[in-house]
């Protein structure tokens, strides 16, 4: 296991990470809302990697896991702006991004922010636009005046304690949508999706493949699979589809 390190972002948010290899290019891990780089997907993607030698790196955003904050003062533009840094500051050359559930939206920014460094993706679960096109939309007009009068309201999660959404967060996720725009990725990418995901329905799964543009783009529904996607089986899988992007982006080189 490697150790956790941290640095410091432009913005003054101190951020862990883990990075390890040698062999480009970079596989980021990018995790999902409320997340951390101890998550199983990450861990074991990062066990893939140093068997490898692959260049790997995961880390903490803001608010979450061991990096610095409170998960209640961020939004989706902090968490793309430490995920820029990250990628700035800790590595260099291509890029192999890998993006869960809201991590998945990361990656869709990143590929916008910075698509000369990416060579490939792989998505599980990708909620992209989730703030504006979930939360907003089914929020209720008791919900919507909570938040307008006291700045946040309190979801439910099916696989932790609530999650607290503040009004920052509604409308700075308005100023990062993807799905409103053509949205390229020339790039060799892979959605993953499971059919029993309660938390991010398949239909978005079908509307990001339909959105977005490029000549190597493939979602792979799997039956049976939750929004945790973490079995042996959706491990495997996730391995797999890292190194079929890194095997077709240098056959296309």
């Amino acid at each position: 296991m490697t150790v956790t390190q941290f640095f410091d972002t432009p913005q003054g948010r101190r951020i862990a990470y883990h990075k390890s290899g040698t062999k480009g290019p970079t596989v980021v891990f990018l995790g999902g809302l409320k997340s951390d780089m101890e998550g199983t997907k990450a861990v074991q993607l990062e066990a893939w990697a140093q068997a490898r030698g692959q260049k790997f790196l995961r880390f903490d955003y803001s608010g979450h896991g061991e990096s610095d904050g409170a998960f209640e003062d961020g939004c989706i533009g902090d968490w793309h702006e430490d995920t820029v840094a990250a990628i700035h500051a800790l590595t260099d050359g291509p890029l192999i991004v890998v993006g869960s559930s809201m991590g998945g939206w990361q990656a869709l920014l990143l590929a916008k922010a910075m698509p000369e460094r990416i060579q490939g993706m792989v998505t599980i679960a990708a909620a992209p636009d989730f703030t504006e096109d979930s939360y907003w939309a089914g929020f209720s007009p008791e919900q919507k005046a909570q938040l307008e009068a006291e700045g946040q309201v309190a979801l439910p999660s099916d696989y932790m304690e609530p999650y607290i959404i503040t009004k920052r967060m509604i409308v700075d996720g308005r100023d990062r949508l993807v799905l409103r725009a053509p949205l390229a990725l020339p790039f060799p990418t892979r959605f993953l999706q499971g059919t029993e995901d309660t938390a991010v329905n398949s239909s978005v799964a079908y509307q990001l493949l339909d959105h977005v543009e490029g000549d190597d783009i493939q979602l792979q529904m799997v039956k049976g699979k939750d929004h945790r996607f973490s079995d042996s089986i959706c491990l495997k899988l996730i391995e797999l589809k890292v190194e079929e992007v890194i095997g077709a982006s240098q056959f296309s080189q």
